[in-house]
Formats: structure tokens, C-alpha cells, sequence
């Protein structure tokens, strides 16, 4: 064990006296800055305690360690402090006397029970309770309000410093303000430092410059993700603004989140969104829509088949919309500077969602769709880096707005055959967007099959074994069973045949389809899609 020098000890004796109970703005700042290393110290002590045969040897060894001790347990930032109020815990366990062998020992088990008392009840009679007793409050709710009075008096002080900034772009003078978010660093999930903590994040947006201690924006950051504090809105999308590796941070949450809870995927994963506050934040700030879009954008290219990531995607970009469109005319951005990589023609008939055409033109208003798209893939049959990029970027646009792909899959429940021919071509497109081994020709084939065959499944009377034996097949292949779900999911829900013959067809198609999936982001989609059918027939059969 490391011997506790005496330098250390007259250094936080020292500290200790000049705290006294914190109550100034100094005094916490000065309280909070330390608090690290007064952990550091407490667990010296704590370890050379443990040592100790009695609490008449610690005394001895340790002469200052009551008064010490004594002065920590009044001072609201430590207290506030989970980690440091733990080894204040531990560190008066270890003086306590389970036998005590002289008055000392009996005089110090009261004071010990005291200070205990003092930390973690409530109790009337306890001497906590009477020193407190004339300000009307219990020993808790006394600290609490000490910290929350100072902390109070330095938002003041920080709004004070917003309000003098002349404009938007004036820069941060005041090194104050980097103090303030050191000593905020250790006391982020408290909850009293919220109001403190949302007014340096808006300094940080007033100021233009860097003057927040990253450790501070770290531990704000961490807090947020695991849920550990909660801050109000404008503060978030501050923190977001002023610290690009937290916004990510909270994208990247996201998203394992969906892929980690199938229930949010299929019965909230709207709410689960927009409780993100991404949406609102990237439409009020374009940077952190493309930011966004640029970490889904390349979590896509490693797991483009994985059907979890691109519902996100699409959702998100709904939500977003929905706030885009929600704001004023005059204080909205034009579509443009949030899509810069893609082909203009493109956004106004993907970024039109399809409650706003005419469900009669949605036939119409998807060829012309696929017609733009066609127009980017024809430059692709060259090796320009170019023309890749721009396929890229208008499948990506596409993804974003699968409502459209999901309208084209459902008209094709019903659709005549010769209409169905660009509908499959967008379907396909959407599943598979390269033309990675020459196997697009492959692709369209293996989509048209899929369709005949559930066409004559769902709108067959009775079902001919055989196509469900080709759905099968079709299935089993890695390169088309994402397409063919998405169609059999559909057929499922808009065919018009009755629900027995639709329930038969999927128990059978799912027996099979789980048997054949082996990929393993496969199977849980496959899940998540049949149990959306089976609701909807139960739907249908009430």
C-alpha cells in the first residue's frame, strides 16, 4: 500500500478548511477541479485503514482523519459526488468499533454513527436532522439546495457572459468559462447541474470557439447516451452542435438500439426516433442531417443487405421531413443542401411522400421514378469513379424514401402484367443496386419469377403446391430473399384472399424460410415480417 505522505495530508487538510461548506462559487469550482484527486487521496486513506488492527491504532496512525472526514461530509459538491460519498462511506466503516475497547473508542462509534446518519438517513433526532432543523429542511435536501443556490449563481454568471457577446460571431473571452466546465466534468449526472450545464453548452454556441474542456463534453456525452441525466432539448442539440464525435455518438445509439430490440422495429420505431431528437435537430441544422446520413450512409455499405439498418434509415428520413416541412417558409432551407450528391431531378418526386399523389397516380408517378434512375444507371456501364458514385448516391436517396419502393411493392399485389414491369425494376434496384458479377439480368428474372409465383399463391383458388415450392426455392437463395420477402410480405397483407388460405401460406412459406436462412441478419428480419402478417390476419379475421 502506498503510505499517505504528510505533504498529501496538510494539502487536503488545508483544502478541506477552505471549502468549509461550499456555499460559494469559488469554493465549488475550486471543490469540483479537485475532485479526481481527492478520490485519489480518500482512497489512500482508505486502504490504510483497512489496515488497522483497532480505531485506536488508525487514530494514532491517522491523527487528521476525523476532523478531515468530518469537513467532506458537509461539503454538498462531495456529497453530490457518488464515487466520493462511497469512500467517505467506507473510510468511517473502517474507524467504527463492532467491541470498543476504551472511551475513546465508545466517543468516536457516536460521532461515527452521526456522520453516517448524516449521510444516509433522515431520521428526526439524529444530529444531522437538529444541526439542519432551524433552516426547515431534512440534512438531504439541505445539501441539495446549498449546491443548487451556487449553481444557480454561476448560470447567472454564464448567461450574463452570453448576453454581453456583441453578435453571433464574437469570440470567447472569458477563461472562466473553460474553469466552470472543468468543475462541472465530475458532477454531470447531478441533476441540480442541469440549468449550468445547458448555459455553457449555449455559450459554446454563441461563443464560436472552443472553450469547454472536452472532459466536460465527454461525460455530458456519456451521461446523455446511458441515460444517466437528462437535459432539456436546446441543450442536446448545443452539445450536438459543438462536438461532431457526440453527435455520432448519439447516431450510432440509435442504431444499435434498433438492432438490438426487435420490438422497437415493429411497433415503435417512429416514436423510438423522433425521442431521439435527431430529426428535429438535422432540420434545424443541415449539418448535422448530413452528418447523420454520412454515418448511416457508410454503415450501409458494409451491411446493405441488412433490412433493420435500412428501416432506420427510411424512418429517420420521414421524421426529418416531417420537421423540415413543419418549420416556416422563410426559415427553411431549400431540399438541396440536404441532399448536395444527388442528381436535382431527383428530390421532388422521392422526397414527395405518397399521401401527397393521388393514389391513382402512384402508378404513373413511379415510372417516372424509375425512369430518372434508369438515367443514372446508363452512365455506370463505363469505369468513370463518377458515375459509381452517382448510382450510389441515388440508391441511398432511394433507401431514404423506401416509401416508394414499399407503394411499388404493394400496386404489385394487383397489378396487371403489364404493369408490373417498372414496378420490379425499382424493387430489384432497391435490393440490389450494382451490378456486382454481372448478375443484374439474373436479378430482374428472379424477381419477376417470385412475383408470378405469389401472384398465383395469394390470388389462386385453391393455391397450385408447386408455386409454393418455387417460392421456396427462391427463398434459399442469397441473392433474392430479401426481394422476395418484401414481396410476400406484401402479397400477405394486400392480397384480398381469405385469411385461412393467407394463414396456411404462412405457415408453410415460414417453416421453410427459416430453415433456409442462414445468414444470421436474415433470420430475425424474416421473424419480425411474418409477425407483422400473422397480427394483420388476426386483424382481418376479428
Amino acid at each position: 500500500m502506498e503510505a499517505v505522505s504528510e505533504t498529501d495530508v496538510q494539502f487536503w487538510m488545508a483544502k478541506a478548511v477552505n471549502w468549509g461548506e461550499a456555499t460559494s462559487c469559488s469554493a465549488l469550482l475550486d471543490t469540483s477541479r479537485h475532485l479526481g484527486s481527492l478520490r485519489s487521496f480518500l482512497q489512500q486513506v482508505l486502504q490504510g485503514l483497512q489496515q488497522m488492527s483497532s480505531t485506536s491504532e488508525a487514530m494514532k496512525t491517522f491523527p487528521f482523519v476525523g476532523q478531515f472526514l468530518g469537513r467532506l461530509c458537509w461539503n454538498p459538491c462531495v456529497i453530490a459526488d457518488e464515487r466520493s460519498q462511497r469512500l467517505l462511506l467506507r473510510c468511517l466503516s473502517c474507524l467504527y468499533s463492532a467491541e470498543p475497547l476504551n472511551a475513546v473508542e465508545q466517543k468516536a462509534n457516536m460521532w461515527i454513527k452521526n456522520m453516517l446518519c448524516h449521510l444516509i438517513s433522515e431520521e428526526e433526532g439524529s444530529v444531522a436532522h437538529a444541526t439542519v432543523k432551524h433552516a426547515g429542511l431534512t440534512p438531504k435536501r439541505y445539501h441539495s439546495e446549498a449546491l443548487q443556490k451556487v449553481v444557480s449563481l454561476m448560470t447567472e454568471e454564464v448567461i450574463k457572459s452570453c448576453n454581453g457577446l456583441p453578435n453571433t460571431s464574437a469570440r470567447c473571452s472569458n477563461g472562466n468559462i473553460y474553469v466552470m466546465s472543468t468543475a462541472c466534468a465530475a458532477l454531470v449526472t447531478c441533476p441540480q447541474m442541469s440549468p449550468l450545464i445547458g448555459a455553457l453548452l449555449k455559450h459554446s454556441m454563441l461563443c464560436g470557439t472552443s472553450c469547454l474542456n472536452q472532459e466536460f463534453i465527454k461525460e455530458v456525452s456519456e451521461a446523455l447516451i446511458s441515460k444517466r441525466h437528462v437535459l432539456e432539448d436546446e441543450a442536446v442539440v448545443n452539445l450536438w452542435c459543438y462536438s461532431p464525435s457526440c453527435l455520432e455518438g448519439a447516431a450510432v445509439s440509435l442504431l444499435e438500439s434498433v438492432l438490438s430490440d426487435h420490438e422497437t422495429m415493429t411497433q415503435s420505431l417512429d416514436k423510438h426516433v423522433n425521442d431521439s431528437l435527431l430529426p428535429q435537430a438535422s432540420a434545424d441544422h443541415c449539418h448535422i442531417f448530413l452528418t447523420v446520413s454520412e454515418i448511416y450512409r457508410n454503415v450501409l455499405t458494409e451491411i446493405d443487405e441488412n433490412l433493420a439498418v435500412r428501416a432506420l434509415i427510411q424512418v429517420f428520413t420521414v421524421c426529418f421531413l416531417q420537421r423540415l416541412t413543419g418549420q416556416k417558409t422563410q426559415d427553411r432551407l431549400p431540399l438541396r443542401a440536404f441532399f448536395p450528391h444527388v442528381m436535382p431531378s431527383l428530390l421532388p418526386p422521392l422526397l414527395t411522400a405518397p399521401s401527397e399523389v393521388p393514389r391513382e397516380a402512384w402508378l404513373d408517378h413511379l415510372i417516372w421514378i424509375r425512369s430518372l434512375l434508369q438515367s443514372v444507371m446508363e452512365n455506370e456501364a463505363g469505369e468513370d469513379v463518377r458515375a459509381y458514385q452517382a448510382v450510389f448516391q441515388a440508391w441511398f436517396l432511394l433507401v431514404q424514401c423506401g416509401y416508394w419502393v414499399d407503394t411499388a411493392a404493394e400496386l404489385l399485389v394487383l397489378a396487371a402484367p403489364e404493369n408490373a414491369e417498372p414496378l420490379l425494376w425499382l424493387l430489384t434496384f432497391f435490393h440490389h443496386p450494382t451490378n456486382r458479377g454481372h448478375q443484374r439480368s439474373q436479378q430482374t428474372a428472379e424477381a419477376r419469377e417470385a412475383w408470378t409465383h405469389l401472384r398465383m399463391l395469394f390470388l389462386t383458388r385453391p393455391p397450385p403446391p408447386r408455386h409454393l415450392s418455387a417460392v421456396k426455392e427462391l427463398l434459399s437463395s442469397s441473392l433474392s430473399a430479401n426481394l422476395v420477402l418484401h414481396l410476400f410480405l406484401n402479397f400477405t397483407v394486400f392480397s384480398h384472399g381469405p385469411v385461412s388460405i393467407i394463414n396456411e401460406i404462412n405457415d408453410k412459406v415460414a417453416e421453410m424460410g427459416l430453415h433456409f436462412f442462414d445468414l444470421a441478419y436474415a433470420k430475425p428480419m424474416f421473424e419480425l415480417s411474418f409477425g407483422l402478417c400473422w397480427s394483420f390476419c388476426l386483424c382481418r379475421a376479428d
